[in-house]
């Protein structure tokens, strides 16, 4: 999948997804580079659409077979409360596919 019908010239594009990777909100990346912020955000969105896309056919290959899910806490260097209830730790939830990688 790629952008299509796209106005603006090359150089603002990739201004605009350097832009997106510093998570720079698209009114102020419209104002920096003198565009209009509703063009600005389209291509957040065509951008945001592309990830979607791609984030998809991850799934499929994926969710397909056997999965392990499991959840962890890790982090709290501070003594007390275990599981849900501690304070200052991380959840972490992962999937194994058998035979295959792990996914967090």
């Amino acid at each position: 999948m790629k952008i299509t019908r796209c106005k603006l010239n090359r150089k603002i594009q990739i201004k605009l997804l350097e832009f997106f990777i510093a998570e720079v909100t698209a009114r102020t990346a419209a104002d920096l580079l003198g565009i209009q912020p509703n063009s600005a955000a389209l291509f957040y969105r065509k951008i945001r659409q592309i990830i979607m896309y791609h984030l998809d056919q991850d799934a499929i290959e994926v969710f397909q077979g056997q999965i392990e899910l499991d959840e962890s806490y890790f982090g709290g260097a501070r003594k007390g409360k275990r599981g849900r209830g501690a304070a200052g730790k991380v959840i972490v939830f992962g999937l194994l596919k058998r035979n295959s990688k792990v996914y967090t």
